[in-house]
């Protein structure tokens, strides 16, 4: 395969060269053919249509006219000359306006000769101009033979620098298509193309390019979005098989006096949403297989309570259970917290962080190396090489966006069986991603908050009502209550966010004074002693105020605390908007959530807003950031990415698509599990091929 004509260089390709090879790599990651032929499009043009230049209005978008060039005439002097074509169709006049390249663009247009001209008109001194257009003679547009609908795509002021237009891309896909025309490998089986009704890979190829109509174009995105969706599923459908074949899970058939003791000491009943998925659980760790279960909840559905019932089934049955957060103070909440629920007699609980002390230390790793420790909480010290387990049977590892594959896989081998696996997060995850991201895990869903949790107010106000703001959190706090109040931390205008955040904080202390209020700060800057004394002065409900960057967004539990206040909330994605408004609502209070922008807001950025006010359903915020955002924003998945790159396909779009591509990898695996029948001797080619490029989000090991 390595003499693959798509596998070339794209320096290779005629009017590429190695320095617009370079441009290429650089700013869209074409390095090969087939990076090039599979950049596809992100919009396109019909063409097919030439207006004439009486019917030019102000609603006009990008229109094509036909006619000839009067005349071709120079203006203004040095930096300043610009060229300016006059242009008639018989139905009126207009002019061509360019800025650049001028003396190359005054040898090329030639008047009284007919052209072709594509662009948006604007207006000028009351008169409609087109600046920049497209101008080609109509002999080599019928020559080109280009199809009326044309593609436009994804630039970058380099490239445009670089002399690489769109007309330019465009023409690169046309030499590229000619130069591998009938040496593109067919990658789905014929069997499954006419089962699906799916369009041969060459043809979809040249058609996304080039489409000769809608109809055609339809078709060629039809197949090549189903076969993305198709083997990306077919990867992560075929990891799960194997899993079930391999993994044996260890045995907890007995449910005795720890997982009794909390069940009956509970001061309240549990919801029927966390009863189901003990039940989900319950069925795991009794079948002999490995559990590698997901379980998604809202920001304080009672995730870590469902936990906890799962670590004392694996301690009532002689194993051991970690629960592994993202940060300390999560996991000195969860350690704190658990103490309500069980019997510290029965079950010996330990708490390992990066500040536990050397002493301790020692005594949690000799409890842990022989069995003594029953449950332990931790962060990233859990992974460390001296931690070793005496039989561990259960890991939970909450926020798990939040750890890499290889952090996650030293936690596996920590023991000498295969653990019990669940992952938890706060972070709801629209149906579609999550088939994509855990493709090979079970799913559970905590879709229902405990009783008592009244919905936060959420409301929007512009910079100018921030002393409002401050009425109002007034009130809140000479009512006993605290108050969130959060800057944003972008990686690009870091220091002018702290900037921000500390001219926040002097605004708020001047009103807010001492001794009467007091106000914490905690942002990425502060030494890590001096983040937790002023977390634990609001924590403690000693300080009424914290100040803070997005830090707070995962954990932090303070039930006093009924205010969030937003700052500059038009910067923040849904998901993290929701998470940081997670943080108030956890007492009997009545909570409000403040998102304060600036007075300009872009679409995306009031759509968002309005969302947030008009739903507390994190839910139905994550389906509406997908299809907002795409899924390789989606907060938590940046980091990871997606399990493979996808070129055309959307998950907030496809998701029918993505359901049937599943269920059609269903179908194939259940009958031939290998892929080893001749008939599936293809898939079973290009999923080897495609090891490289999928990778297993969920799996541990």
């Amino acid at each position: 395969m390595s003499g693959y004509i798509l596998d070339s260089e794209i320096k290779f390709l005629p009017g590429v060269g190695p320095k617009r090879a370079q441009l290429l790599e650089k700013e869209l990651g074409i390095r090969v053919f087939r990076d090039l032929l599979y950049t596809f499009p992100f919009r396109y043009v019909d063409r097919s249509k030439f207006y004439a230049i009486s019917e030019i209005n102000s609603a006009s978008a990008y229109i094509q006219l036909r006619g000839t060039i009067q005349s071709v005439s120079l203006a203004g002097a040095g930096k300043a000359t610009r060229l300016i074509a006059v242009f008639g169709d018989g139905t009126g006049y207009i002019e061509l306006v360019f800025f650049k390249g001028v003396k190359w663009i005054q040898e090329k247009l030639k008047p009284g000769q007919e052209y072709i001209v594509f662009g948006k008109p604007s207006v000028f001194n009351d008169r409609y101009n087109f600046v920049h257009p497209e101008v080609e003679p109509v002999s080599s547009a019928a020559a080109f033979g280009r199809s009326a609908i044309t593609g436009v795509y994804s630039s970058t002021e380099k490239l445009q620098g670089g002399g690489i237009s769109n007309k330019t891309f465009t023409a690169l896909e046309q030499r590229l298509l000619s130069l591998v025309a009938g040496k593109i490998a067919e990658t789905l089986p014929e069997y499954f193309r006419q089962q699906k009704k799916l369009i041969p890979l060459e043809k979809a190829l040249h058609d996304v390019h080039f489409p000769p109509d809608m109809y055609a174009l339809e078709q060629a995105r039809r197949r090549l979005k189903y076969e993305e969706l198709f083997y990306l599923q077919l990867s992560l459908v075929k990891q799960k098989f194997i899993k079930m074949r391999d993994a044996t899970g260890v045995m907890f058939p007995r449910l005795g006096e720890a997982f009794n003791y909390t069940y009956t000491h509970l001061p309240f009943p549990l919801t029927g949403a966390q009863k189901k998925v003990l039940k989900e659980i319950r069925a795991d760790v009794t079948s002999g297989r490995q559990m590698n279960r997901l379980l998604q909840g809202d920001v304080g559905s009672g995730k870590t309570l469902v936990a906890i019932f799962s670590a004392l089934q694996a301690i009532d049955n002689g194993y051991q259970a970690c629960i592994m957060a993202p940060t300390e103070v999560l996991a000195t909440q969860h350690y704190n917290g658990i103490f309500r629920y069980i019997d510290p007699e029965k079950v010996k609980v330990a708490l390992l962080t990066g500040n536990t002390k050397i002493k301790e230390r020692r005594e949690i790793y000799e409890g842990l190396a022989d069995g003594t420790i029953n449950l332990v909480f931790g962060t990233h010290a859990l992974i460390e090489d001296k931690v070793q387990f005496a039989n561990l049977g259960l890991a939970v590892i909450d926020e798990q966006h939040r750890f890499g594959v290889d952090q996650r896989s030293r936690l596996w081998s920590k023991s000498d069986i295969a653990p019990h696996i669940l992952v938890m997060t706060a972070t709801p995850i629209p149906r579609t991603l999550a088939m994509t991201l855990y493709g090979d895990l079970d799913v559970s869903v905590i879709d229902e908050l405990p009783p008592g949790r009244k919905p936060i107010i959420t409301t929007h106000v512009g910079e100018n009502q921030r002393r409002k703001v401050y009425e109002f959190m007034k009130k809140e706090i000479d009512a006993g209550r605290q108050v969130f109040v959060v800057y944003p931390l972008i990686k690009e205008s870091e220091k002018m966010d702290y900037e921000n955040l500390e001219q926040g904080y002097m605004d708020i202390t001047e009103y807010f004074k001492q001794p009467d209020y007091i106000t914490a700060v905690v942002h990425g800057k502060q030494t890590p002693e001096n983040k937790a004394f002023d977390m634990n002065l609001f924590v403690s409900g000693k300080a009424d105020i914290l100040v803070s960057t997005s830090v707070i967004e995962v954990g932090v539990d303070v039930p006093n605390a009924s205010v969030m206040v937003i700052n500059s909330a038009e910067r923040f994605g849904l998901a993290q908007l929701h998470q940081l408004r997670g943080r108030v609502g956890r007492g009997v209070e009545k909570s409000y959530c403040i998102l304060m922008t600036g007075y300009k807001l872009s679409k995306e950025s009031r759509e968002r807003i309005d969302m947030m006010c008009s739903t507390n359903d994190g839910f139905e915020l994550a389906e509406a950031d997908l299809k907002m955002r795409g899924p390789g924003d989606f907060e938590g998945t940046r980091q990871s990415g997606l399990a493979i790159d996808l070129h055309i396909a959307d998950l907030g779009k496809d998701s029918p698509m993505l359901e049937d591509a599943r269920s059609a990898a269903f179908d194939i695996l259940t009958e031939d599990p290998l892929l080893e029948s001749p008939r599936n001797a293809l898939l079973a080619r290009n999923l080897n091929e495609m090891r490289g490029q999928v990778v297993d989000y969920s799996k541990i090991s």
